[in-house]
């Protein structure tokens, strides 16, 4: 059996861990640091959430004339400790990998979110792709709960 590849990531955030988590399902806070101006070159054309174990996103964003849709489902929300939700671009589905966010207090005010992406030992190349992508995102995040 082949070793996943995996992305990781570890962000602080000067925000409560709720807030945080919050901000991974509400299509409004997704449009503000995951996808979009904030974060790439890229427009924002769709962002649907079912937010519930078993719901489904789809986050479908035009880059350069290129429609590219994030799709995936949820397998747990533990607000505001834990996510883990699958993740594929629709056109490389049924193949999906398997993010997992980690959010732990510091406080009434601050928390640190660990995130790992696991991916198929074939996609072990974009593992160091995939966590800067991550990062940027975190950063966006930051920004966008600091405004």
């Amino acid at each position: 059996m082949s070793t996943p590849a995996t992305a990781s990531i570890s962000k602080r955030f000067a925000a409560p861990a709720e807030r945080v988590f919050d901000a991974w399902l509400d299509p409004a806070w997704i449009g503000r640091w995951m996808f979009g101006p904030a974060v790439r070159d890229e427009k924002i054309v769709r962002l649907t959430v079912d937010a519930r174990v078993g719901g489904q996103f789809s986050f479908a964003v035009d880059r350069a004339g290129t429609l590219v849709d994030h799709v995936g489902e949820y397998l747990a929300l533990e607000r505001p400790h834990r996510l883990v939700f699958t993740w594929a671009t629709r056109d490389a589905l049924p193949a999906t990998s398997k993010v997992t966010v980690r959010i732990e207090p510091l406080g009434a005010t601050a928390c640190q979110l660990t995130l790992h992406h696991e991916m198929a030992p074939e996609w072990a190349a974009f593992a160091d792709r995939a966590a800067a992508s991550w990062q940027k995102m975190a950063d966006a995040l930051e920004r966008a709960l600091s405004a």
